[in-house]
């Protein structure tokens, strides 16, 4: 296992040194937003990171190895290169063996965070049941991979072009905690209330830590949701946002859009729809994330 991971110096200097590291995934970066707001946004996550105490790891494959943390360059690489393949669970495998570039998701990035010991992993949205899943059979292997992969993953929620209740009900059938943070409300991406609760309310990092560490050493294998609602100042309408994705749900099915292709696309069209203002709200919950999960990390250290 070890022969596939490559530490950057900054976090092999923090593994030797005992601290906090936070996984950042790759596909935000290459998929998530356009250049060079990606490349920026990827660079001042980082900083947040080590501004709170903890050190960033941004997770990647490249040539036929998992970086754990990448260099300036290689942020630039991954937030301007065409092709950057999109790697989940089954992917690993052949991308490493390809020697191909690839962007890890939720998914491969808790993977790849396991296998390197960090235990807090900072998105913008994890995946879930799409709609009209129950004909489709579309769901993300974010959610499998919660339900057996170790790793505390902070999000802003589901994203919001997702089927929310049915992507909490898979969560809490494989016994998946899902833990909000200032609110009892389920975020959903661009909003702070989907309309739906969180299994539990866990405002400080301390308490989310001692919970974590908690069902772990129980041997309840499997990760945890750490939902955190964007800022207020930052969020968008509930009515306005259901109504774009709505729209460019069905601009997706009438072009044939399917599979690894729906969210990019998806998120794209959202940006177009809302002159550019959905894409400001990304950026500022992805920021704000890092913040929780810096907290986190640091605790869970502590602890």
């Amino acid at each position: 296992m070890q022969d596939y991971l490559v530490f950057s110096a900054e976090v092999a200097a923090a593994r030797a040194s005992g601290k906090p590291v936070v996984a950042l995934e790759s596909t935000i970066i290459s998929h998530g937003m356009p250049y060079p707001q990606n490349v920026q946004t990827a660079r001042e996550v980082e900083q947040i990171i080590r501004d709170h105490g903890a050190v960033p790891a941004t997770i990647a494959i490249i040539d036929g190895k998992i970086r754990i943390g990448l260099s300036d360059d290689e942020l630039e690489q991954f937030g301007n290169t065409p092709g950057v393949l999109k790697v989940s669970r089954r992917d690993l495998p052949y991308v490493l063996t390809s020697g191909k570039l690839g962007a890890t998701t939720v998914a491969a990035t808790m993977i790849c965070a396991a296998l390197a010991g960090i235990e807090v992993f900072v998105t913008g949205g994890i995946g879930g049941v799409h709609r009209g899943a129950e004909t489709s059979f579309d769901i993300s292997a974010d959610l499998q991979e919660l339900a057996q992969t170790s790793v505390a993953v902070v999000c802003a929620g589901a994203k919001s072009i997702l089927d929310l209740p049915l992507t909490l009900e898979y969560l809490e059938t494989h016994g998946v905690p899902v833990i909000s943070v200032g609110q009892d409300a389920f975020p959903a991406f661009y909003t702070r209330d989907s309309g739906l609760k969180a299994d539990f309310r866990l405002d400080s990092a301390v308490e989310q830590a001692a919970f974590i560490r908690a069902k772990w050493q129980l041997g309840l294998c499997g990760g945890v949701v750490v939902s955190n609602p964007v800022p207020e100042a930052e969020a968008m309408p509930k009515a306005e946002i259901d109504a774009i994705t709505q729209q460019a749900l069905s601009e997706a099915a009438q072009q044939g859009i399917s599979g690894k292709a729906v969210t990019p696309f998806l998120l794209a069209r959202i940006k177009e729809l809302t002159g550019g203002r959905s894409l400001a709200t990304n950026i500022a919950l992805v920021k704000h994330n890092a913040v929780v999960g810096s907290q986190l990390a640091v605790a869970l250290h502590k602890g």
